[in-house]
């Protein structure tokens, strides 16, 4: 998908890098030792986060510009712009 806003196709892209990452990381917290578990946790919990709020950016995004609500990731609104890009 083409996005003419740069900051909604960043988003879009960090939801893709980061939904693989955690998806890694999920399957990494089965198979680690209990020594480097809590790191794992703090970093599925980071990257839960990061995920949530690129989907209220996107969403919001999509919703002004009326874009089917079919993947609307839920009802919250975020300023465009209120994440800063790493």
């Amino acid at each position: 998908m083409v996005d003419s806003n740069s900051r909604i196709a960043w988003h879009r892209a960090q939801l893709k890098r980061n939904r693989d990452a955690l998806k890694r990381l999920e399957v990494t917290l089965y198979t680690i030792g209990h020594d480097k578990l809590d790191q794992t946790e703090k970093a599925i919990a980071e990257l839960r986060r990061k995920i949530a709020e690129s989907e209220k950016c996107v969403t919001a995004h999509d919703r002004q510009r009326g874009r089917p609500l079919g993947t609307d990731f839920g009802s919250h609104q975020c300023q465009l712009g209120h994440m800063e890009r790493p």
